[in-house]
């Protein structure tokens, strides 16, 4: 008894070839000559010899799959079982690819089958030849299809339809479910059915705690098998005697709601889950025009494209969310009856599914989250690069391949700089301005796209920073007036010089080191430092608003308390925790890679809720803050301040609210 098997070197093909090689016979599979590699690797993975798995070089595309008339004639007479199970299984793949493969590959298969006088047809359909029938599916159901505008239902009805009419051997049909992994170990080849929403479920993880409940959809049928279920099923009903002419269901009869598959793939992940599910029905008051409308609409159709995007969903995707059909398996049950062959429960494997994708599939994986793989060659302007955060950021990019263009007021500081980076073995160029100057800022811009053509980032560092009460700034209205010209007024400057060249390109990234004091909503002494940060925040997220769709990004990072020469003049600062230079190097070299919207400390995000909720609370933190952590000698106007001990109290505070400006 030999077989013959199209899609042998796909994934349910591979999975049941090697249940047929515990049986005897020589297995056939159908190979394009281009795919020679993918048999190779075929053989490998099956441990079967030459002889047991034999190739066939031909192409689905063509007339009896392209085999030649020699290999015809080798193999009339001697097909007992014929498996075509060779299609497209991808929501992303475009019409025409799938009525090539889906339709005219299943006619070629059923000619090449007839040619070679096989034993039997068998065809692996799938429950989307039903459409988006409503009500209960049965296995001796066709013609009711409904729903078939999408070209996958079509394409998989229509090619049952041909088998089912066309076939003159006698065949049986198989329509899997949405096949996952193996359940016993995971395994799968793509992202394809429910992975497509494991992302979304990865990312509220690392958001949200497991044990606080969310707010979910419900959605309609998600029926899911495993794929080790589906080729048992395959290769135990198609050596059963007399089940010709029938069509077998390989479905969970109990499928689970999209809500409570996702529910079930939270719990895996350690992920929280929907407590709360909402029912797309809950809206059927609305009329259809209206919702279409509004589905249309072109800000409506672009935020759920980006989110999708975000999530790496296919839009496709959501006409699975709301599937309308039930199956029956009733045939399926009696062929399998005695077999020992069960569907397992999902709750049970879906742990192997999740691990195996995070390990394997997850698309972020293949993500080049390298350093140097994202800022090798690259334009990239520091300003404020002469010392601290600047020149700490300035060696790593260069160490990594950046092209890094170094500002600062002083040329005599930018050289140090660049003597440390050639010795590196990097590449850096260093220009004067004094970022507080619009002049100055005008001529840097020229002079950066005169000399470089373009910025690829542009990361606005320098700043001054004033701590001083205002009790104290009373007569000083100048502190405000400095501190805007150069933290709000000159960054904005460069920004404006150099977005038409990023707009042009459609690239850019543009980072602006901001404030912890930011986004804590509130900073005792620093009133003059966090509005500048404040105003530059606010622009940047306008900027970002109208550029959005031109590829040009803004990260904000919202420093705490960084040991540089800025903070020098405060002694007592001696005793509050800070970041080093180089761990605030590695934030932006974080943005770089990434390109978040926003990065800020665990602290500071936690102090940015609490402000939200209990903004009261926040004050009175602030205002036992400032009574604990007096002015400055400098601030005082009382010269240069002498080494001062932190009390105990003082400490103990700032251990608390580390990184937080005191």
């Amino acid at each position: 008894m030999s077989y013959f098997v199209t899609g042998g070197t796909g994934f349910i093909g591979r999975f049941l070839i090697e249940r047929l090689a515990r049986r005897k016979g020589t297995i056939y599979v159908l190979v394009r000559r281009s795919s020679k590699q993918k048999y190779l690797d075929l053989l490998e993975k099956t441990g079967l010899s030459k002889d047991r798995l034999v190739p066939v070089w031909g192409d689905l595309a063509k007339n009896k799959l392209g085999i030649s008339a020699k290999e015809m004639a080798k193999l009339k007479g001697e097909i007992k079982h014929f498996y075509h199970l060779a299609a497209i299984y991808d929501l992303k793949a475009d019409a025409e690819s799938q009525e090539v493969t889906n339709i005219q590959g299943t006619q070629s298969a059923i000619d090449a089958a007839e040619a070679m006088q096989a034993g039997c047809f068998h065809l692996a359909s799938s429950i989307a030849a039903a459409g988006l029938y409503r009500g209960v599916f049965r296995e001796d159901m066709f013609e009711e299809a409904e729903g078939l505008k999408h070209a996958y239902f079509r394409t998989k009805h229509v090619s049952e339809g041909l088998v089912r009419k066309e076939c003159k051997i006698p065949y049986r049909i198989y329509r899997p479910a949405m096949v996952v992994g193996d359940s016993k170990t995971g395994e799968m080849d793509k992202v394809d059915g429910p992975y497509y929403f494991f992302k979304l479920i990865q990312k509220l993880r690392y958001r949200v705690p497991q044990w606080c409940p969310i707010i979910g959809i419900e959605g309609g049928q998600m029926n899911i098998v495993p794929v080790d279920y589906v080729a048992d099923a395959i290769d135990h009903i198609s050596h059963k005697p007399k089940l010709d002419g029938r069509c077998f269901h390989l479905v969970n009869p109990d499928a689970h709601k999209v809500g409570e598959v996702l529910n079930i793939f939270s719990k895996a992940a350690h992920a929280p889950k929907m407590a709360l599910r909402i029912d797309s029905r809950m809206f059927a008051f609305i009329p259809s025009s209206i919702t279409g409308l509004v589905k249309n609409m072109p800000p409506v159709k672009r935020l759920t494209s980006a989110i999708l995007a975000d999530y790496q969903i296919p839009e496709d995707g959501l006409q699975f969310m709301n599937m309308p059909t039930r199956f029956d398996n009733r045939e399926t049950v009696k062929a399998l009856r005695g077999s020992g062959i069960e569907l397992p429960a999902l709750e049970d494997y879906a742990y192997k599914i999740w691990d195996y994708w995070e390990r394997n599939l997850d698309p972020d994986l293949f993500k080049d989250r390298s350093l140097r793989g994202n800022v090798e060659g690259k334009v990239i302007v520091i300003t404020g690069a002469s010392s601290g955060i600047g020149k700490a950021s300035a060696l790593k990019l260069a160490e990594a391949g950046a092209e890094v263009v170094l500002v600062a007021r002083t040329v005599e500081k930018l050289k140090e700089t660049q003597q440390e980076i050639e010795e590196l073995g990097g590449t850096s160029y260093a220009y004067t301005c004094d970022v507080s100057d619009l002049e100055s800022c005008d001529e840097l811009v020229a002079t950066l796209l005169k000399n470089h053509g373009h910025v690829d980032v542009l990361v606005n560092n320098a700043g001054r920073s004033i701590r001083r009460s205002l009790e104290l700034t009373f007569d000083r209205f100048h502190d405000f007036e400095r501190t805007m010209q150069l933290n709000y007024f000159g960054a904005i400057r460069l920004v404006m010089g150099l977005a038409p060249s990023m707009l042009e390109r459609k690239s850019g990234h543009v980072i602006n080191i901001s404030s912890i004091a930011v986004i804590v909503g509130t900073s005792p002494r620093f009133s003059a430092y966090a509005a500048s940060k404040s105003a530059l925040d606010a622009w940047s997220r306008s900027a970002a608003a109208e550029f959005s769709d031109r590829n040009i990004a803004f990260t904000t990072i919202n420093m705490p308390l960084v040991r540089t020469p800025m903070i020098g003049p405060t002694s007592i600062y001696n005793a509050v925790p800070t970041l080093s230079p180089e761990e605030a190097a590695d934030m932006i070299c974080e943005a770089i890679v990434k390109r978040p919207k926003r990065i800020a400390t665990g602290l500071g995000i936690s102090m940015q809720v609490l402000n939200a909720v209990m903004p009261k609370a926040t004050e009175i933190i602030m205002n036992t803050v400032f009574r604990t952590f007096p002015d400055s000698a400098a601030a005082k106007g009382e010269g240069e301040e002498g080494k001062t001990e932190a009390s105990s109290e003082q400490v103990a505070l700032a251990a608390v609210l580390k990184g937080i400006h005191v």
